[in-house]
């Protein structure tokens, strides 16, 4: 050994609650990494992109494929930290918005989606009338 020490971190997993919460996302059409990153940061926020990759156990273009998308709708900012050693900066994420806020707006897609649904169901009848 050359007297170097190892880093430890802290790395956060998804408790039962949350693996349910992440399972229920996914059930209503909510795709797996955005479902799981959004889950990991409501309970581990802010966080560095490698410790989302732990904890939800994604690979790292994973997790920059979610967090592009969850930044689009707005929901996840980021800000950058120098590195503690040479190298690139570390990006941080933090929930934009609170997970109420969140899921209000999942529910309004979702109603949205629900209802051209069944106009379509409505308009499909007429051609079998």
């Amino acid at each position: 050994m050359d007297g170097t020490r190892m880093k430890t971190e802290k790395v956060m997993y998804f408790s039962e609650k949350e693996e349910e919460f992440a399972n229920l996302l996914i059930e209503i059409g909510t795709r797996k990494n955005i479902a799981k990153v959004l889950v990991f940061l409501a309970g581990t926020s802010p966080a560095t992109s490698r410790a989302i990759e732990r904890g939800t156990d994604l690979r790292q273009p994973e997790v920059s494929i979610a967090m592009r998308s969850l930044s689009n709708r707005g929901w996840v900012s980021s800000r950058e930290s120098k590195a503690e050693s040479k190298g690139r900066p570390v990006k941080i994420y933090v929930l934009a918005k609170p997970i109420g806020e969140i899921m209000d707006s999942i529910e309004s897609e979702k109603k949205k989606e629900a209802t051209t649904q069944l106009a379509m169901i409505q308009k499909l009848r007429e051609y079998i009338r």
